[in-house]
């Protein structure tokens, strides 16, 4: 005799009750993470001297303490904050686009990035990372408005289609004239291929200050988006029957995306895959509702980001892999095991 399953209504309540915990088990896990990228690295440090200069927090001029305050501690700072941003910026630009490959390479923020970057290099003369932040941060939020204003045009608006096909338009155009430059400009290649690659190495505490507050009012902004996209997923004229204006909820979304993506990739580079595969994981654990897919990804990135790190670093000892090179090599097997056995539709 068969055994009727419960209904989805019950199904979806266990769910929901079960995923309050699991937050707070992620907010653990990253805690252990975090740990683990201070006091592991390319460079070896007793754990006794990593525990007292996190204890005291001052620097006595030791090796160990200056690694650990000066280059660990905003490093593993800066990547919690970077992968939760890339994390949520993916799951919003998902929602929003209703495209299961949205993220914010295609939607031509990280072109955009490296062009003003380049412009930086060869018409202003400029050099180092803490320079580049600030030209990198206003390529990336000039490339998604100039995606979102060419998909408004005509009167259906930004719809998804016009979106996805706008952001691999402005992307390709970008990246052409970005590669046509550095190809004639040796300075230009050489400075742009340490911040292209991605890396939370060499981002010091001043990297860290200018674009926490960023990165923490737009994480703050991301999380009142859950009904909005829940509202979207369901179809554009069942949102509008809902009472939500569409055209405002996706003007919004993309300002905070271009906050979120902005700046986290203006820091570090463009990190490529934490932003696409992370809110595939969150909403395979959480099922479609945004309220919790946005929460789980905040949490989900930093911790891959951060291990990806971690291994980059331990790895290559003494030396190190990129994080960016790492994510690469680990998420693309990750990304196509997704593929194959998810439902990339159901977005």
């Amino acid at each position: 005799m068969s055994v009727a399953s419960p209904p989805a209504t019950t199904r979806t309540a266990r769910r929901a009750s079960a995923l309050g915990p699991g937050l707070v088990a992620l907010c653990g896990v990253l805690a252990l993470v975090a740990f683990l990228s201070v006091t592991q690295g390319s460079r070896d440090i007793g754990l006794s001297e990593v525990l007292h200069a996190l204890r005291t927090f001052d620097d006595d001029g030791s090796i160990g303490s200056t690694i650990t305050l000066e280059l660990r501690v905003p490093r593993t700072l800066l990547g919690i904050l970077v992968g939760a941003a890339l994390g949520v910026a993916g799951a919003i630009l998902q929602g929003v686009t209703r495209n299961p490959l949205a993220d914010a390479g295609i939607m031509g923020i990280n072109s955009g990035a490296a062009a003003f970057v380049v412009f930086a290099i060869t018409v202003l003369g400029l050099r180092g990372v803490g320079v580049y932040v600030w030209f990198a941060f206003a390529g990336a939020i000039g490339a998604l408005v100039l995606v979102y204003a060419i998909a408004s045009l005509g009167r259906e608006g930004a719809t998804p289609v016009k979106l996805a096909l706008a952001g691999a338009a402005v992307t390709a155009g970008l990246a052409s004239v970005t590669t046509g430059i550095i190809m004639t400009n040796v300075d230009a290649l050489n400075e742009l291929r340490f911040w292209q690659v991605g890396s939370l190495a060499g981002r010091y505490a001043p990297i860290l200050t200018g674009v926490a507050p960023f990165l923490l009012a737009g994480l703050v902004a991301a999380l009142g988006f859950g009904r909005a996209l829940n509202g979207l997923a369901l179809g554009e004229d069942v949102a509008k029957g809902l009472g939500q204006h569409v055209g405002r909820t996706r003007m919004a979304a993309f300002a905070v995306v271009a906050v979120l993506a902005g700046a986290a990739t203006a820091a570090c580079g463009p990190i490529v895959f934490v932003g696409l595969v992370v809110p595939h994981v969150a909403r395979f654990v959480c099922g479609p509702d945004y309220r919790w897919i946005l929460p789980y990804s905040m949490l989900l990135a930093p911790i891959v980001l951060l291990l990806a790190d971690v291994l980059g670093r331990v790895v290559a000892a003494p030396d190190e892999l990129q994080v960016g090179v790492v994510l690469g090599v680990v998420c693309a097997p990750a990304f196509v095991a997704i593929v194959r056995y998810a439902r990339l539709s159901e977005v």
